[in-house]
Parts: structure tokens; C-alpha cells; sequence
């Protein structure tokens, strides 16, 4: 790809140049692009290790397996967090085994050395039968940079990274009007699955699918090319703006009924939709007045959104693996992660998060009403057992293990994408400088 779409609307002000580069296939399929993924790529950046309301008193911890690593996230009693790997220095057994959970002291479970909250080793088996005297005081576990953003806790496993708040850039200024600092994770879901984590990275990356894999969003978020705006980053993020409580202008959605989706969006506002007959894109201002007038007595803040923050869908993709995804009731947490030693498996990982509502007890998740409360919904699963990690979920990884056995044909020379999907070819070409150090050679 060498040209830009011109129906596709990328914002002057943020947009970077590709190159074209051949997204092979090898990346997707081979140990030795992995190889050099955990060598190059993932001690580059920060990582979303868990939230803060995990880590309420000191000794608290959150366990975030990542590929072979693993790293313990552990609140101080000066109401810092600090990161350390989950590696015993004595011979290297993993001290935590649970997700979360709480101890005055990190005990490991083979020969019941001890460390305090802040990683200083306080107790070990015959302390006088070492060379150099009683480790404790002077043996610490190995630490890693954390930092915390609005609800969640990040870490880092590189000293020459950008701070946190410099390497989210954009979305520190961009979504601070949502108040996400005591936003509740309701919804927390994990699912092993056969394919690569970039290739949900790539879905993830474009809104091409969205008409054939999510037929049913159209008729209240609007996915045409004209009204939706991209936007791409230096630091590799991207963002892209879709209207919502408005149908898509692909069909003629404006010149009869109001269509399902937006006929409930509308009345969840007190908004009669038999009144918008012949004019349905007019429902997305009438949404807006009311949650302006109505929203404070619904239990919701809406002070200090814009009104675009109010009804539009604000999709963010952090590089490489991390995407959020922005309304006004609801933030999705939508990740994929390496498999530990498999290039063609990978972990999928899908939260929700909704503001405090002392109105609202339940809440609609991707599978359904739950109580508004941390972790209501939690569970790990294999894709295709039949248990949902959430409706719009399961059909974005319905196409990935498909697309997997697709990218190991001989018959599969490299992607070629539409304008629209500038962002894919971005993120590939930003992994060729990390990953490889070089530029592959342009599709021919």
C-alpha cells in the first residue's frame, strides 16, 4: 500500500507516512519472529499489569503472567505500588501462584524464604550457613518499573522506556474528561486461543470488518468512511472516532423507522423514537440534550465530557497490544498477549469497566446484566468451549484461528490493504524497526 484511500478520513494533524512494507507471514507463524519479539519488543513498552482495586492495604498483590515471565505487583505502605519478577533469587521458584491475594510477606513455597512488601528478603532456613553471612537485609527480589494511571497499574521492564504518563500520550489528556481514576472492573474475562496475538491486534487495527463480522453495530454506530475519523501517532498508538447513536451511512437507515439498537438507545433517554421517523440521525443531539438535562439524576457525571464524549465511540489502540475502547458507561479493556512458547496460540483478555452509580446496582456486560461490583463476571476459558468472552468478543475471534491456517499457505503472499486500513500497515512497519531492526521489502 503506497497510497491513502481518499474516502478514508485520516486527521492531517495526526498521521504518519507508510512505507508499504510486505506484512509476511512469518511473523504470525515462526519461533524465530517470537524469539526476537521477546528480545526486542516486550521489554519496550509498558505493560497493563491489573487495577488498583486489587491493591487496597499493604501486602496486597496482583500476579500478571506474561508469555515465560511474570511479574508480582505489590502495594507499600506509603500507598505506592512496586513491580518485582515472580522469581525466587535463592534457585528461581515462582513465589506467587494466585492471580491475586494478600500476605504480610511473600513466602516461597519450596524452602520458605521470606520478603517484605518492598522485595527485602527477612527470613531464610540456617541463616549462618552461608559464605557471607545471613542474606536477609541484603538479598532483594528484582524489581521493575510500575506506575499506576486512572484505575489500572502498569509495568515496564526497560529503564529507558518513556514514563508511563509520556508513553500513554495521547489518551492521558484525550480521556480524561471520562474520570476513569474509581471506574469499577465489573467484567474481567481471559481466553486461551489458536492463533497469534497479532492477528486480533490487526482486527483491532481497522473497522474494514466491522460490516461483515458485526452487521448488527450498524444500526447505531455509524461505520462509514466519510464520518469516521483515524488518527495515527508517532509513538505508534492510534485512535480512531466512529459517531455513535446515529446508524451507518452505508444503508438508508434515515428515511424510515428508527432501526433496533438506536430505537433503545433513544428510549433508555426518555426519547420517543416514533418521532424521529424520516430523520433517525437526528436521535444523536436529542441524546445529547437529555443526558445533559437528565444525566446528573440518572447518577451519572457527565460535567466535564464533551458532546462528543457523550455519544460517539472513541476506539484507542496503544502499541502494541492494548486497546481501549471509550463511551461515556463503558470502558473496554481489549488485549491479546504472547503465548509462552507457541507463535500460533495466544491469551485474549477482555474487561469492562463502568462508572460508580449508587443508582445503578446492575449493569449490562457483554454477556448480560452484573452486578455493578469488582470482578462480578471473572473467568478463564479456552476459545471454543462455548463460553462467551462477550458477544462483539466472540465474533472478532471467531475469525482468528481460520485466518491463522490461511497465513501458513504458500498461496499467501503478503496483505494488501485498503486506504482505510493505513493503521494496520502502520503497526507492522513500526514492529519491523523494533522487531527486526529494518524495513521488509514492499509487496509487489
Amino acid at each position: 500500500m503506497t497510497a491513502q484511500d481518499k474516502i478514508s478520513r485520516y486527521s492531517p494533524e495526526f498521521d504518519v507516512a507508510v512505507r508499504g512494507d510486505t506484512i509476511t507471514a512469518d511473523r504470525y507463524i515462526t519461533r524465530e519472529w517470537m524469539e526476537l519479539e521477546n528480545k526486542h519488543l516486550w521489554p519496550k513498552v509498558w505493560h497493563l499489569g491489573g487495577v488498583l482495586a486489587d491493591l487496597e492495604e499493604e501486602g496486597d498483590f496482583i500476579r500478571h503472567n506474561f508469555g515465560k515471565e511474570s511479574v508480582v505487583m505489590v502495594k507499600q505502605a506509603d500507598g505506592s505500588v512496586k513491580a518485582f519478577y515472580n522469581t525466587c533469587p535463592h534457585r528461581g521458584n515462582r513465589l506467587v501462584l494466585g492471580d491475586v491475594g494478600s500476605a504480610p510477606r511473600l513466602t516461597c513455597g519450596y524452602h520458605g524464604w521470606q520478603f517484605d512488601p518492598d522485595g527485602t528478603l527477612v527470613h531464610v532456613q540456617d541463616p549462618d550457613d552461608f559464605a557471607g553471612g545471613n542474606p536477609c537485609g541484603k538479598v532483594t527480589l528484582s524489581e521493575l518499573r510500575c506506575d499506576t494511571w486512572g484505575p489500572f497499574v502498569f509495568w515496564c521492564m526497560d529503564d529507558d522506556v518513556a514514563p508511563l504518563h509520556e508513553w500513554l500520550w495521547p489518551y492521558t489528556e484525550r480521556l480524561a474528561g471520562y474520570k476513569l481514576d474509581n471506574w469499577v472492573r465489573v467484567f474481567n474475562v481471559s481466553a486461551d486461543c489458536d492463533f497469534n496475538w497479532k492477528i486480533i491486534r490487526d482486527n483491532f487495527n481497522e473497522s474494514y470488518h466491522l460490516p461483515t463480522i458485526h452487521p448488527e453495530l450498524a444500526t447505531f454506530i455509524n461505520d462509514g468512511l466519510p464520518t469516521t475519523v483515524f488518527e495515527m501517532y508517532e509513538n505508534g498508538h492510534n485512535a480512531m472516532w466512529m459517531i455513535g447513536h446515529q446508524a451507518t451511512s452505508r444503508k438508508d437507515y434515515v428515511s424510515g423507522d428508527v432501526p433496533p439498537g438506536l430505537y433503545e438507545a433513544a428510549e433508555a433517554w426518555g426519547i420517543d423514537p416514533k418521532d424521529y421517523r424520516g430523520r433517525t440521525a437526528d436521535i444523536r443531539e436529542a441524546v445529547i440534550k437529555a443526558k445533559r438535562e437528565r444525566g446528573a439524576d440518572a447518577g451519572y457525571d457527565y460535567s466535564s465530557m464533551t458532546d462528543q464524549q457523550l455519544v460517539d465511540y472513541f476506539h484507542c489502540t496503544l502499541f502494541p497490544n492494548l486497546t481501549i475502547t471509550m463511551s461515556p458507561e463503558q470502558c473496554q479493556i481489549l488485549r491479546t498477549e504472547p503465548h509462552p512458547t507457541d507463535p500460533e496460540k495466544c491469551v485474549f483478555q477482555h474487561w469492562c469497566l463502568y462508572p460508580p452509580n449508587a443508582k445503578m446496582p446492575e449493569v449490562l456486560t457483554p454477556v448480560g446484566m452484573a452486578p455493578l461490583r469488582h470482578d462480578a463476571i471473572a473467568r478463564h476459558s479456552t476459545y471454543g468451549d462455548g463460553v462467551s468472552v462477550g458477544y462483539v468478543a466472540d465474533q472478532d475471534l471467531s475469525i482468528g484461528t481460520t485466518q491463522q491456517q490461511g497465513l501458513n499457505s504458500r498461496g499467501f503472499k503478503g496483505c494488501l490493504l485498503p486506504g482505510q486500513e493505513k493503521r494496520v500497515q502502520r503497526f507492522h512497519e513500526k514492529l519491523n524497526d523494533m522487531v527486526l531492526g529494518h524495513p521488509t521489502k514492499a509487496r509487489e
